[in-house]
């Protein structure tokens, strides 16, 4: 693959030659024309690979859309620019690990293997972890319908990496549903197995709390609307997360830098 290093930019087909942008690359990017017909990769047997890749691959950005849907609210100031193919390459990860089903039908379970989504970091240039070093406990309520995270008192300026310029920050408890996602032979496609759950969320906040004070103890309790009835099929993320602000004038101003989140727990 070329790579474009001139000053004249522009995508689209010159040619034999196509130019196009790579999200999260910098420059411009040209390749040759070419490649299988829309209708050879749908029909052709030998794309029959190429067709099970396709559908599976359908199914785990479903899955990861979810996720991102059920906390749109805080994706802007969490994420980084290819958080959502990263998601996709976890869910992906998720669906091989279905051996019931023939390829190209493969479930995405996020029920059964949870251990894929613990720890990620929704953005993979600041680590949750290294913004907030306090302990703290998530616990979720038995019947999964809330969540309490938990933390003692703390002085900030030991247990914060606090970005300069910040007079406040706080604290976030985030509850999201995710469903599993299975294929539907009848309709030939994948759907979510609780439609109805998946997506249900909650994001709680803690008060603006000053970074040169130590801190009073921190209770931020999340619960998902209507006390709906959890099934087997569908997980609830258990994210936490940190904002940072500067107060003017009794205002505060969320940072655009420092801010972090991560899950923490899948119940």
């Amino acid at each position: 693959m070329a790579k474009q290093k001139g000053h004249i930019k522009y995508v689209g087909t010159l040619g034999d030659v196509r130019h196009f942008k790579i999200k999260g690359n910098k420059g411009f990017f040209a390749g040759l024309v070419g490649g299988p017909t829309a209708e050879q990769v749908k029909t052709a047997p030998g794309f029959i690979r190429t067709r099970e890749n396709m559908s599976e691959f359908a199914a785990c950005a479903m899955t990861g859309k979810s996720v991102r849907i059920g906390l749109s609210a805080l994706m802007k100031q969490m994420t980084d620019s290819q958080f959502t193919g990263r998601l996709t390459a976890i869910m992906k990860k998720i669906n091989i690990e279905d051996g019931s089903e023939a390829r190209g039908q493969r479930a995405v379970l996020v029920s059964q293997q949870p251990q894929y989504l613990k720890g990620l970091d929704f953005n993979r240039n600041i680590s949750f972890n290294g913004i907030l070093s306090a302990p703290f406990t998530l616990t979720p309520s038995v019947d999964r319908n809330e969540s309490t995270l938990s933390l003692e008192a703390f002085n900030p300026m030991s247990f914060l990496n606090v970005p300069s310029g910040a007079t406040h920050f706080r604290i976030i408890n985030a509850v999201s549903v995710v469903s599993d996602f299975i294929y539907n032979s009848a309709t030939g496609a994948y759907e979510a197995a609780e439609p109805l759950l998946n997506e249900l969320s909650n994001i709680a906040y803690s008060d603006y709390t000053p970074i040169d004070a130590v801190t009073p103890v921190i209770d931020v309790t999340a619960t998902l609307p209507g006390s709906p009835t959890l099934t087997v099929n569908v997980s609830v993320l258990g994210c936490v997360g940190i904002e940072f602000y500067q107060e003017v004038g009794g205002n505060y101003y969320l940072f655009n830098a420092g801010n972090a989140m991560k899950v923490q727990e899948v119940f």
